[in-house]
């Protein structure tokens, strides 16, 4: 018997568009999960079902992409609410558990105590990958319950992460505050103290953790559900102050984890919150704060790092508890890049006390702070899904992410001279007639042209490239030979040199800068160094955020608040 009306024209079109997903490779399991998700009528004939996707995806297989889309758009496109299609990232990301394609809502929860950094990629571009993937929601929710004193939550922080996902491209289709949660989180506790799961402690911190230590229990540990629920009232009534009395986890004492051993749920702070002022005084932490939070949102899965399996053991642990259902929970390692010292709490301190040049100053490792060094956030997101969701610890070397950079922006960054600690180089016997000479703007690419550029008889010279050539015959890069004194001086010096030839040699090469009209240059490093030099006269024409090459030295951008025409040139260094 035939499928029903419409139902084989629908299956055509979602197999197309998880071809179009997949680089022309459809699949036979999504394809029928969708149909028997939308008509759970279907789900006793899902062997015809099967069937007939296996023999379109057959069909499909070996057809080039843009006929395949050719086709997906004459059938109208994808159908509302279908996933996006995900762009092919090279690493392995296992499908989502029981992930219905058009209902996952996964979350991103960023602390607001600072910009995000090359340690948040992972988060947002992740869940990003997987809302691509299957559709539905991908939620921002800020996870701004009061943290320590050293990690405060402050008001700029939240503007200052939205626009962090804006640079990343990565768009919330909700964004959310914890803080305007946190009383349909008290309902949750009270059920947890009935339950007989909790207790109200007010053991000074010593006490507690030599009491985890030996799983030894606490006295108020034995308070009846009675006794708890009052004590709670007072929590909530303020009854104590800051630091007085917890609300605790009751768990096996002897747990292998003296970690997961009574757990604190809620407690006391006095701070005040920038959205809420002291209205709340009885806070939740996080992993409380989620176990009400992914059950009464709608959260799906859970995609997080794997330093966060305690916070994962307590969510489930209460769950089981209540006898509620929640999210399953998915995990990547640790991904360090060898060259990035990431510390939030270290960054704020030398942004706040003006050490740092805002969030943006290289040292940070912020994504502003690599967007503002040249390095994309594409670059970025390749760089970080290269490593799947692996739950290995990676170590890598910033180098990886620059060769990531480098492919999307060399073909299209023109070239400039530029020489670092600059000493000026008289060459006698210079050929009037090389007074300017023609340079391409890249070796590779003619079709981003030439520029003319005056030259000799005075250059700019690195200091570093003289002193590694005393005495020698040397070429000016695309120019002439010319050989240097057996005696340099250092950066800011002069010496003179002798025009010896013009034809191409197999010569030590220097980058040279025409005397005549070089422009003053002023170099921010990724360690947040300043380092002065000399560019050539077409550095003038530059334009802030200008992406460009330096030869010999590596790819810089023009620092975006340098005002074009003023000396120095302002550029931050990028990577070689």
């Amino acid at each position: 018997m035939p499928l029903p009306p419409g139902v084989e024209d629908r299956v055509r079109r979602i197999a197309l568009e998880n071809a179009v997903a997949h680089a022309g490779v459809a699949e036979v399991a999504p394809v029928v999960s969708r149909i028997l998700a939308s008509e759970p009528t279907l789900r006793r004939r899902a062997e015809e079902v099967r069937s007939f996707a296996s023999q379109v995806v057959a069909e499909l297989a070996g057809r080039p992409v843009p006929e395949l889309e050719e086709e997906l758009v004459r059938r109208g496109g994808p159908e509302a609410g279908a996933p996006r299609p995900a762009r092919d990232e090279g690493g392995t990301f296992p499908e989502l558990p029981g992930a219905v394609p058009g209902k996952v809502r996964l979350r991103m929860a960023p602390f607001p105590s600072g910009g995000l950094h090359i340690g948040s990629a992972r988060m947002l571009f992740v869940n990003q990958y997987y809302h691509e993937r299957y559709g539905g929601e991908l939620l921002l929710v800020f996870d701004d319950t009061i943290g320590s004193e050293e990690k405060r939550v402050e008001p700029e922080f939240f503007d200052l992460i939205l626009g962090d996902l804006e640079l990343a491209g990565v768009r919330p289709d909700r964004v959310l505050y914890k803080s305007d949660r946190i009383p349909s989180h008290y309902p949750w506790a009270r059920r947890v103290i009935e339950k007989g799961g909790a207790y109200v402690c007010r053991c000074p911190p010593e006490l507690l953790r030599e009491n985890r230590r030996l799983g030894r229990a606490c006295p108020e540990r034995a308070q009846t559900v009675a006794e708890t629920l009052t004590e709670w009232e007072k929590m909530l009534g303020n009854g104590y102050g800051p630091g007085e009395a917890v609300l605790r986890l009751r768990t096996d004492l002897a747990d292998p984890d003296p970690a997961f051993r009574d757990r604190v749920l809620f407690r006391i702070s006095d701070q005040v919150h920038p959205r809420v002022g002291q209205r709340i005084r009885v806070w939740p932490l996080l992993e409380f704060s989620w176990v009400v939070d992914d059950v009464e949102l709608g959260v799906t899965h859970v995609v997080r790092g794997k330093d966060l399996v305690m916070e994962d053991r307590v969510e489930r642990y209460v769950w089981d508890l209540l006898g509620v259902t929640g999210p399953p929970f998915l995990h990547w390692g640790i991904l360090r890049v060898r060259e990035a010292k990431v510390s939030k709490s270290k960054s704020y301190a030398e942004v706040k006390s003006g050490e740092y040049d805002g969030w943006a100053d290289p040292r940070t490792w912020s994504l502003r702070s690599l967007d503002r060094r040249g390095i994309s956030m594409d670059a970025l997101r390749a760089f970080t899904l290269s490593f799947g969701l692996s739950l290995a610890d990676i170590e890598v070397p910033a180098e990886t992410l620059y060769a990531e950079n480098r492919q999307r922006i060399d073909a299209t960054t023109v070239r400039r001279s530029f020489v670092a600690d600059p000493v000026r180089v008289g060459v006698d016997g210079y050929p009037f007639e090389l007074a300017s000479v023609e340079l391409a703007n890249h070796p590779d690419r003619p079709e981003l042209g030439r520029r003319t550029v005056r030259a000799g008889p005075d250059f700019y010279l690195a200091a570093k490239d003289l002193a590694a050539h005393p005495g020698e015959e040397v070429r000016l890069k695309d120019l002439v030979n010319v050989r240097l004194p057996a005696e340099v001086p250092g950066a800011g010096g002069s010496i003179r040199a002798t025009f010896t030839s013009r034809p191409n040699q197999r010569l030590p090469r220097l980058q040279w800068v025409s005397a005549a009209d070089a422009l003053p240059v002023e170099v921010l490093s990724p360690e947040g160094g300043r380092s002065g030099g000399i560019g050539e006269a077409a550095l003038a024409a530059a334009q802030p955020r200008d992406i460009l090459q330096f030869e010999r030295v590596g790819f810089v951008r023009v620092d975006g608040d340098w005002a074009p025409g003023s000396t120095p040139l302002r550029v931050v260094y990028g990577h070689p």
